[in-house]
Order: structure tokens, then sequence, then C-alpha cells
């Protein structure tokens, strides 16, 4: 899409070394619903292990929801009701309607929550001066231009 290519750096059998992994964004769609992705599973366990953040937004919240990963944690997504359509999910005591939720090194987001989620992931990896990072929330929140 627009020209831009991509390529595959490690498969996750390949990638052993989490020294240097700050974080793991899961991107949403609909396929997360449609397949187990078992070594994705198996990952994410990890991760969390290992206590790496890991963020998901919209078809990826359905994703952790579906294997337990949000079971006992804070956490948002979709609907409820999207959740509780998934066998075996235990976490509707620990859902939040919000834009996005930040607990136990999972963040939530639902499917509108572009900015919000790209926020808090800011914030984790502290990329920015808390003054900075909140100036791009506004901007991308609010627009950079306003009518007075």
């Amino acid at each position: 899409m627009g020209g831009i290519r991509a390529g595959v750096d490690y498969t996750i059998e390949d990638y052993h070394s989490y020294e240097n992994l700050a974080m793991v964004i899961m991107p949403g769609g609909l396929s997360w619903e449609e397949n187990d992705y078992i070594e994705i599973k198996e990952f994410v366990k990890q991760l969390i292990d290992r206590n790496i953040p890991v963020a998901a937004i919209c078809g990826a919240t359905y994703f952790l929801c579906k294997h337990g990963f949000l079971d006992h944690v804070k956490h948002t997504g979709d609907s409820l009701e999207y959740f509780k359509s998934a066998k075996n999910y235990k976490g509707e005591d620990h859902y939040i309607p919000a834009q996005v939720v930040v607990d136990g090194g999972i963040m939530t987001a639902n499917e509108t929550a572009a900015v919000e989620f790209a926020y808090e992931i800011f914030k984790i990896l502290k990329i920015d001066s808390d003054e900075e990072m909140s100036q791009w929330y506004d901007n991308f929140k609010n627009g950079a231009v306003r009518q007075i």
C-alpha cells in the first residue's frame, strides 16, 4: 500500500532475545477471532512471564480474552458482550468500558481508541517528556487548528 514494503525480521520461533524487547504491540483485525494462533499465545505468555508490556487494540483484545490473559487484570475492548462470546472468558468482573485500560503489564483499547492507544504506549515507553507527550495527545485528539 502506498509503495511501502514490509518484511519480517524475526519469526516467533526464531525470537529468543527478550532483553532488548521494550513492548509488543498487537494490531487489531478480524483474524484474531477466526484463528487461535497458538504460537502467538505461547509468545504472549512468555512476554507476560518476563514482565514485558503487551498492548492490544480492537480484535487483538479478543485474542487476549479468549486465551485467558484478561481473566485477572482490568481491561477493555470493543464490548463486554463480544468478550462474553469467547468460550472460557472469566474476566467479566475486570472489564471496564473505556477507551484504554492499562493493568498488570497489559494494555487494551477498543477499536475507536487509536490516539489514546498511541498515547499510552508513548507514556509506557517514555519516548518524550510528559509535556511533549501531552501536547502531542492534545493536538491529535483535538486538532492543531481550533475554532474560537
